[in-house]
């Protein structure tokens, strides 16, 4: 009874340890929200050739239901965080040539510690694209749709632009929570009107440089978010409907644009896996 009780007692305190971390898990950590991963996932499968689009059709459901499965990690894991983000500021001037773009290579220069304290939020794509594309190849289709579902939520994140700074959560230029405002309560309440337009899915030859290319295509539009969320906060004293108007009317062209740059990265990252995989037949 006693060691019962014991056990009981360090459940509850490591479960209420998991909530509290997982609360103070800064917003941007979840990167575009459920809705917004959902969206993602939902138009990524729609890039896709016919060849490989009825495997993805057929997994659709896994795929939405998995796609936050990083959120979790972070909560296992207090080395997981630091695949979710890319400080490209702490690099000097755009484009950042001070960052290697070589794992190795960036190690041997910024030290494995500053680069991990930075974010390796590239790297990890490369990671997960290599990741589907050996599960793919040896033809074990249920660790492929787990790779898919992971990989779909990093490469969103470099289409994120509060993933590739260190005013993530807004705090350095005192509009703390733009990034959950803009990348997940917009979508929340206006993604019913997104005129979504990602185009054909492509082969992308290295991936983890098209994810240092997607950071920095994200980076150079925080400036007019971060600028939206201030004019349409003018004469507001809340975050109310009003504001939320505004803000999705000066930044909506932003927001729509990288959402459907991650769908079509998305896309092109499963495709990608599949041709290197050597093009095997795709179950149903």
């Amino acid at each position: 009874m006693r060691l019962g009780k014991r056990r009981r007692v360090g459940y509850a305190a490591w479960f209420g340890l998991a909530v509290l971390w997982c609360a103070l898990l800064p917003c941007g950590a979840r990167s575009w929200g459920g809705s917004g991963q959902k969206l993602i996932v939902n138009q990524a499968i729609e890039t896709l050739p016919p060849e490989i689009r009825g495997y993805f059709e057929a997994n659709r459901a896994f795929l939405l239901q998995h796609v936050g499965d990083p959120v979790e990690l972070m909560i296992k894991s207090t080395t997981e965080r630091r695949n979710h983000y890319l400080y490209l500021d702490k690099y000097g001037r755009f484009p950042f040539e001070a960052l290697p773009r070589n794992y190795k290579a960036a190690v041997s220069k910024i030290g494995k510690w500053k680069l991990e304290g930075n974010g390796l939020l590239p790297w990890q794509v490369g990671v997960y694209s290599q990741k589907l594309t050996e599960a793919m190849k040896a033809g074990r289709w249920d660790e492929a749709k787990v790779d898919a579902a992971l990989l779909a939520f990093y490469v969103g994140e470099t289409d994120d632009p509060f993933h590739t700074t260190d005013n993530f959560d807004g705090k350095l230029s005192l509009q703390t929570g733009v990034d959950e405002r803009f990348g997940s309560t917009l979508v929340d309440r206006f993604s019913s009107f997104f005129p979504m337009r990602p185009i054909d899915a492509a082969f992308i030859g290295d991936p983890t440089d098209h994810a240092f290319e997607s950071c920095l295509a994200s980076h150079s539009v925080i400036e007019n978010v971060l600028l939206a969320d201030r004019d349409a906060r003018k004469g507001q004293t809340t975050y109310n409907d009003e504001y939320y108007d505004r803000f999705y009317n000066l930044s909506a062209a932003v927001l729509i644009r990288q959402l459907s740059s991650a769908a079509t990265d998305t896309g092109s990252y499963w495709l990608t896996a599949w041709i290197n995989a050597g093009r095997p037949a795709l179950p149903h």
